[in-house]
């Protein structure tokens, strides 16, 4: 009976955890949507969209960590609560605010809700065993599709009320997510809850270990690079294939839904085949990816025996968006199977490594939007941007290639140890 009750009740709270996660996440990356009007409004250049779109994401970063530590010691769902009292103010403002400089402000205020990731995958792990973590935390993941959910209400809001109303409307929908959650989220009961007797230093301990760096990078990639395009995609549309807004911001929500759907069937292989494959397989077909992407639109003339020959070769808007949706279902899968292995080494201590985690990808959110910037003006073509992921990528494929060398190194060393190889006569 007790297991029937606990089974129902860790549905109960993955659901809610899920849906209150997807508005979070859709008041972070409001700004995503945003931007075009308010480039064009105030007179942005690239650097400045990229800073402004970076804003809210600062906060939210830098925020994971402590947040992931406090976690460790009061309830994930006081905490969350909080949170979202928090963010609601700032978004009231949006209607007051009009120069570049006050967006920025407003924009790392609202990035609070930037912090509910850690929270709630502190709150939702309680819950479930470890051969459901990878699942439970893949499906909790699919609150990423919360970015879609602006995509949609955004353009609708403007449309029959106007801009001025955004952010009251997003304010309320906060609110009520904060009383819904309140009142039927369930509390972690006691024989339930994780021991917290231990020390500060046994949760901040592993933040030292090569390992808890290696899974930040992995995660700086399949997360940060994912938020950094959802972010950037609108405009990028807008600007590189002439759609119009409705068109640029249809296809980022199908690029959006289709990487955040996949997180829930990634957690799902994760548990089934082991993270590490599912990860490796991720970054060898972004890779592939990222190559085409990454190509500009080049004409060349060939100097033949008779007459040139003029060459074309570009990716039109349809390859474009069909290889990013490759890119944004592996990245969905990576993104699963990142946090499966923070669990799989780290069971006890998901809030504080859980929190650097996220953290570190959240700063790939913050970081790669404002170079995205830099790396159009300086190369002066628009898909510098996905050369700077690829390099990015192949980083993150070397470290692996160098952690699976050493790890297969001990496990040899180990074996030969056991079976008495190295002992001197």
């Amino acid at each position: 009976m007790a297991s029937q009750i606990k089974a129902s009740q860790a549905t109960l709270a993955l659901v809610l955890a899920t849906i209150t996660f997807a508005v979070n996440f859709s008041a972070w990356t409001l700004f995503a949507v945003m931007i075009v009007e308010l480039k064009q409004t105030l007179n942005l250049s690239n650097t400045q969209v990229g800073i402004l779109l970076s804003a809210p994401i600062l906060t939210g970063a830098l925020l994971r960590l402590p947040v992931g530590l406090l976690c460790e010691r009061f309830s994930p769902k006081v905490l969350w609560l909080v949170q979202m009292l928090i963010t609601i103010p700032p978004l009231l403002l949006l209607p007051a605010i009009e120069s570049f400089t006050e967006y920025v402000f407003v924009g790392l205020l609202i990035g609070v809700s930037g912090a509910s990731f850690t929270i709630g995958i502190r709150y939702i792990t309680d819950w479930f065993d470890s051969d459901e973590q990878g699942t439970a935390m893949g499906v909790f993941g699919a609150g990423n599709a919360g970015a879609a959910l602006s995509l949609i209400l955004v353009p609708y809001i403007s449309n029959l009320w106007g801009s001025q109303y955004i952010g009251w409307v997003y304010g309320a929908l906060l609110l009520v997510s904060c009383v819904v959650f309140g009142v039927f989220a369930p509390s972690t009961p006691k024989y339930l809850q994780v021991k917290k007797t231990q020390q500060l230093a046994f949760y901040i301990k592993p933040l030292t270990q090569p390992n808890v760096w290696r899974f930040g990078l992995y995660y700086y990639f399949v997360f940060g690079s994912f938020l950094a395009l959802l972010l950037w995609l609108p405009q990028y549309y807008v600007n590189a294939y002439q759609l119009s807004f409705n068109e640029a911001s249809l296809l980022t929500l199908l690029f959006v839904t289709s990487s955040s759907m996949a997180r829930a069937a990634g957690g799902w292989f994760a548990d089934k085949f082991g993270a590490r494959q599912v990860n490796w397989s991720v970054f060898w077909i972004c890779l592939v990816c990222l190559f085409f992407l990454s190509y500009p639109p080049t004409t060349m003339t060939i100097h033949g025996v008779s007459k040139d020959v003029n060459l074309q070769i570009e990716i039109n808007v349809w390859i474009f968006t069909l290889l990013l949706l490759v890119i944004g279902i592996a990245q969905g899968f990576g993104r699963a199977s990142v946090y499966k292995l923070v669990n799989d080494y780290y069971p006890e201590q998901m809030g504080s490594v859980g929190g650097f985690v996220a953290m570190l990808g959240a700063l790939g959110g913050c970081t790669l939007p404002v170079m995205f910037g830099l790396a159009v003006e300086l190369i002066g073509v628009y898909s510098a941007c996905f050369m700077l992921l690829y390099g990015v990528l192949a980083c993150c494929m070397f470290l692996m290639f160098l952690a699976i060398k050493r790890e297969r190194y001990q496990q040899r060393v180990f074996r030969a140890k056991q079976q008495n190889f190295l002992e001197m006569d």
